[in-house]
């Protein structure tokens, strides 16, 4: 395990062969070295740096310290409050559209209360979410905060943790919040596109997952970095494979290893949406699109946020952030 030393001391007269080594002895990673003589005078004691047992940036703490925190509540709050709170924060696409084409979106409700019981359902439910048909723009963002239950909220978390580390500490905390903003709005877009009519809210912070997962893929696969020194770069604190130069858009479709990445990520979600893998916990449809529209937000406008600047020809070895270093949550 890098970083990690077994207690030992060096006793005087013991030898052990220290006599015949060079005078200037270094121990393993983030160790201070000791002279030979300290050594076998017994001055110097080899002690492990203790690390922490997590070791996450900061804004991704703050974010799953947010997400839980409001989930937690509104096991609380009376159902009519949470009724309230999905009606004013989720993210209901009928409703951009009402807001210019009402009738398009009432001969939607009322063809699917025609559909048998369950569509009537539905469209009561629709009209409850409609609400009094403002559009409530806040929502493109905000339906990021709210989850159908624990196992979505954990899901998230746990992707956020695996994708999002590596982009938090490239970005720093400003840009990556940002990054986050702007993947959800561009989710509750694509969303939008392909289901103008709809009345069915969506919550989740997958849009903003996905597209961490999208920025990460620009710098995961770089030939000249292991892909598992972009996992564990936290341990030397200085961020040196995240701040690697970034792939172009045309190097990644050159690497096998970043096309089997998207062509995986794509083949599972769409067999989400087209309902082939169901979401066991809370039975509800994946807004698979969402997902899309994340994705590509982060991949595509990757360069947007990125604080790493390099001119052709540049070794990687001499880059140096633009940006400060994001804090560690290490406890």
């Amino acid at each position: 395990m890098p970083g990690r030393l077994l207690p030992c001391r060096a006793k005087p007269g013991s030898g052990g062969g220290l006599a015949d080594r060079p005078p200037f002895v270094m121990a393993t990673v983030g160790v201070t070295p000791f002279q030979g003589d300290d050594l076998l005078n017994g001055s110097a004691e080899l002690v492990p740096r203790r690390q922490p047992v997590f070791n996450v940036p900061a804004s991704i703490l703050l974010v799953i310290v947010v997400l839980v925190t409001i989930h937690l509540a509104r096991q609380f709050i009376p159902e009519r409050l949470e009724d309230g709170l999905f009606g004013s924060f989720a993210f209901v696409p009928g409703r951009l559209t009402f807001a210019f084409a009402p009738n398009r979106v009432i001969d939607a409700t009322v063809a699917l209360a025609g559909q048998g019981a369950e569509g009537y359902r539905q469209a009561q439910a629709g009209r409850f979410f409609l609400g009094d048909g403002s559009a409530q723009p806040w929502t493109t963002v905000t339906y990021a905060l709210l989850h159908a239950d624990w196992a979505h909220l954990g899901l998230n978390a746990v992707w956020l943790l695996a994708f999002g580390t590596p982009v938090a500490r490239r970005f720093g905390f400003v840009r990556f919040l940002l990054l986050l903003i702007v993947t959800a709005f561009a989710g509750a877009v694509v969303h939008y596109l392909a289901h103008p009519l709809d009345l069915a809210p969506v919550i989740g912070a997958s849009a903003s997952v996905s597209g961490c997962m999208g920025a990460t893929l620009r710098f995961m696969f770089q030939p000249h970095v292991p892909v598992a020194s972009i996992i564990g770069a936290a341990e030397d604190g200085r961020r040196q494979a995240f701040l690697q130069p970034a792939q172009r858009l045309r190097e990644l479709a050159a690497d096998r290893r970043a096309v089997a990445f998207l062509i995986a990520w794509f083949a599972t979600n769409i067999l989400f949406g087209l309902g082939s893998i169901t979401w066991g916990a809370s039975g509800g449809p994946i807004a698979w699109e969402a997902h899309i529209g994340g994705f590509m937000t982060g991949l595509l406008l990757f360069r947007l946020f990125d604080p790493v600047r390099h001119t052709s020809g540049t070794p990687p070895a001499e880059l140096a952030p633009l940006a400060p270093e994001e804090p560690a949550a290490g406890f």
